[in-house]
C-alpha cells in the first residue's frame, strides 16, 4: 500500500524539497543538449556534488538525476539500453549523500525519485498507454531499487499520461507517490494544463490512481502559483507539493536569465506555506541559495505550529 512516512504529520509539519538541477549541472560542466543523465555513470561525482550541495542549504527532500531517463527520452540519446542502471546510479547517488546528511525533520533525509514526460503524445497514438505504462515501470523500478524512498511524477502536462505514470510508480514500490503538474493561468479564470486539464481534475485522477501527494511544479513562475496553491489546498483531498519556477525568465545575451532574487523567492514561499502547502521548494532558476533563504521560514512555521498544538 502506499502511505506517506508515519512520522509525518503534513498539517503541522512543512517541508523542503530542493531546487533546480539543469542548470545546477551546467553551471559544471553540462552542455545545451546533453543528456544531464548521462552524468550519473559518465561524471557521478558532479551529480553527487549538486545533491550534497541542496541538503547544505537545508532540503528535507532531494531528487535524482533521473528527470529524462525514462527510455523513451533516453533512446534520444542513444542510451535506452542503460535505463535501468541510469536510474539506479541516480537513486543511489542522491541516496548516499541524503544519508551522509545531518539528520532532518524526518529524520534521514529524503530521496525523491524524479519521474518526467515521455515526450510523446498519447493523443495522437504516438505511444499506446500499454508501452507508456511499461517504460514507466521499468524507470520506477530502478529508482526504488536504487534507493528511492518517494517517486515523483513531475512536469506533466497531459492528465492521461500523468494516469500511466501514477500507476507505474504505484506498481513499481511501496513508497509514497508525488503527482505534479505544470499549469498555466487562463483569461477565464482559474488554471489549466496545456492539454486544458484543471487543477481539479488532474488531483483527483491522481489520487485515484494511486498517488498520496498532489502539487504543481515549473510554470509561469511562483507569484503566479499562490491562487493554484489556494485552490489545491482547499480541496484537502491530499498533502500539497509545489516548487515553482524563479520567476519568468528572460533572454539576454542568448542566455536564458531569471530576475527573481532568494529573498523575493522566499517571500512569496512564506504565503505558500500559510496557505497550507506541506512540501515547497524550487524549480527552473532556484539554486542551493533560494532552498537556503527558504529554511528559517520553514523551521518558523513549524515551530509556530508545533506551540500552536501544544497550547
Amino acid at each position: 500500500m502506499n502511505t506517506l512516512p508515519p512520522t509525518w504529520n503534513p498539517a503541522k509539519q512543512r517541508l523542503l524539497a530542493d531546487g533546480a538541477w539543469g542548470t545546477e549541472l551546467m553551471k559544471r560542466g553540462l552542455k545545451t543538449g546533453e543528456a544531464p543523465e548521462r552524468l550519473n555513470i559518465e561524471a557521478p561525482d558532479i551529480v553527487a556534488a549538486v545533491a550534497k550541495d541542496y541538503l547544505a542549504a537545508g532540503s528535507d527532500i532531494i531528487l535524482t538525476n533521473s528527470f529524462g531517463a525514462s527510455v523513451f527520452q533516453l533512446e534520444r540519446h542513444g542510451l535506452a539500453e542503460r535505463v535501468v542502471e541510469i536510474n539506479e546510479i541516480a537513486a543511489r547517488l542522491s541516496k548516499r549523500e541524503a544519508e551522509r546528511a545531518p539528520r532532518g525533520a524526518l529524520g534521514s533525509r529524503l530521496v525523491a525519485g524524479s519521474i518526467g514526460p515521455s515526450g510523446k503524445l498519447l493523443i495522437t497514438g504516438e505511444v499506446t498507454p500499454d508501452r507508456l505504462y511499461d517504460g514507466f515501470l521499468q524507470q520506477a523500478k530502478a529508482l526504488v531499487a536504487g534507493g528511492a524512498d518517494w517517486l515523483l511524477i513531475e512536469s506533466m502536462s497531459d492528465v492521461e499520461e500523468m494516469v500511466v505514470a501514477v500507476r507505474a510508480a504505484r506498481e513499481a514500490g511501496d513508497v509514497p507517490v508525488v503527482s505534479s503538474m505544470v499549469y498555466d493561468s487562463v483569461r477565464s479564470g482559474g488554471y489549466r494544463t496545456i492539454m486544458g486539464n484543471t487543477p481539479e481534475q488532474c488531483a483527483e485522477r491522481a489520487l485515484e490512481a494511486g498517488a498520496s501527494i498532489v502539487g504543481a511544479n515549473c510554470g509561469t513562475g511562483i507569484e503566479n502559483y499562490l491562487d493554484l496553491a489556494r485552490t489545491l489546498c482547499r480541496m484537502r483531498l491530499a498533502p500539497v507539493w509545489i516548487k515553482p519556477n524563479r520567476g519568468l525568465p528572460e533572454v539576454e545575451n542568448h542566455a536564458t536569465v531569471y530576475r527573481q532574487n532568494a529573498d523575493e523567492f522566499a517571500s512569496f514561499t512564506a504565503q505558500l506555506l500559510e496557505a497550507g502547502v506541506a512540501v515547497v521548494g524550487g524549480c527552473c532558476g532556484a539554486t542551493p541559495a533560494f532552498i537556503a533563504a527558504i529554511r528559517p521560514l520553514v523551521d518558523s512555521h513549524n515551530a509556530r505550529a508545533e506551540g500552536e498544538s501544544g497550547s
